[in-house]
């Protein structure tokens, strides 16, 4: 069968379509699941391009949706037929978090689900939301996990509160979407005035170009009537940290989420500390997260917005749309 593997020391040039064998019959415990779709996090192209180093022949992809195909002994919650998503962390079933690092996580310490098939235990996975199709439930396992681990389990976003949300990526747009069903007031920035009509279009109250505004977060905060915002996602990471902080209120959370400036820089402490502000690393969320947060979906009526989709044997060409930062929402992959 066909997968995706990337090649040491990393590189889109390296990703090359390889035969692997057929995994079989799952076990006592498993399930087999004919892989239909994935989506691209940034996560995955720090892999395949080598910034996140990942053994030789890794098969990259930490989102899989598909169809159950056969279920081993003692499997109860699924059954052949069922649609299903993976789990980001699949080791990390609930309570709090169990790892540090990345050497549990499906596409970097271990094979992902750029493949056609695969065997796992079946607590790997959980079930899709209900009439989703395989590409819209691919979004969910990093992007929307992330963007509801941050506003809801951490966060405990109410109505009434205000958000601030940096950037259009699958993360972002997630956020803006949980944040007007949760009944919040949403802040959404960007580099592009299209990108930022379409924000509003989905519901943003407020948006600011980050580009031709340098003092944005002194902008947010006086849209607030100087009082701050309740919740940023921050998913710059040290480029734009200090702006978050300065758009916060006191007392204010912050989910330190994305890397995109950079994995290290200055934090202006005392201005963290002044406005006691609750900062948080975020990444994605326990399988127990995912079961509530798909319940949330199918409550809210909430549907991914995708951006682009491709197909396997085009990742490479995925990751070069994703390099171009034009995307608004999530790109996909059709297995």
């Amino acid at each position: 069968m066909k997968s995706i593997k990337v090649s040491q020391p990393g590189g889109l040039d390296k990703l090359q379509v390889a035969e692997i064998a057929d995994p079989g019959p799952p076990g006592a415990g498993q399930i087999r699941v004919r892989l239909h779709a994935s989506s691209l996090n940034y996560h995955d192209y720090a892999v395949t391009i080598g910034a996140i180093p990942a053994d030789d022949g890794r098969i990259p992809m930490s989102d899989g949706a598909g169809v159950v195909e056969a279920v081993g002994a003692g499997v109860t919650q699924f059954t052949a037929g069922d649609h299903v998503v993976s789990c980001f962390f699949p080791y990390w079933q609930d309570g709090e978090p169990t790892h540090g690092n990345f050497a549990y996580v499906p596409g970097d310490g271990l094979d992902g689900y750029a493949r056609e098939v695969i065997v796992t235990p079946a607590d790997w996975f959980t079930h899709a939301p209900k009439g989703w199709s395989h590409i819209e439930a691919a979004t969910l396992p990093c992007a929307a996990l992330t963007a509801w681990r941050a506003l809801v389990v951490e966060g405990g976003i109410k109505a009434g509160d205000s958000v601030l949300i940096l950037g259009t990526g699958g993360v972002a747009i997630f956020a803006l979407q949980f944040a007007k069903a949760m009944g919040a007031t949403a802040i959404v920035t960007s580099s592009s005035d299209a990108k930022l009509e379409r924000a509003r279009a989905m519901g943003a109250d407020f948006t600011v170009n980050y580009k031709t505004d340098a003092d944005w977060g002194d902008t947010v905060r006086r849209w607030t009537g100087k009082r701050g915002v309740d919740h940023v996602l921050e998913i710059g990471g040290p480029g734009t940290l200090a702006q978050s902080i300065t758009a916060a209120r006191v007392g204010g959370h912050i989910s330190l989420i994305g890397i995109l400036t950079g994995i290290k820089g200055e934090v202006p402490t005392l201005a963290l500390m002044a406005k006691q502000i609750k900062l948080k690393g975020i990444i994605v969320g326990s399988r127990a997260h995912q079961r509530d947060m798909i319940r949330g979906l199918e409550a809210t009526g909430i549907r991914p917005v995708i951006d682009k989709t491709f197909p396997l044997v085009g990742l490479a060409d995925a990751f070069r749309y994703e390099e171009q930062a034009g995307h608004f929402g999530k790109i996909c992959v059709e297995i």
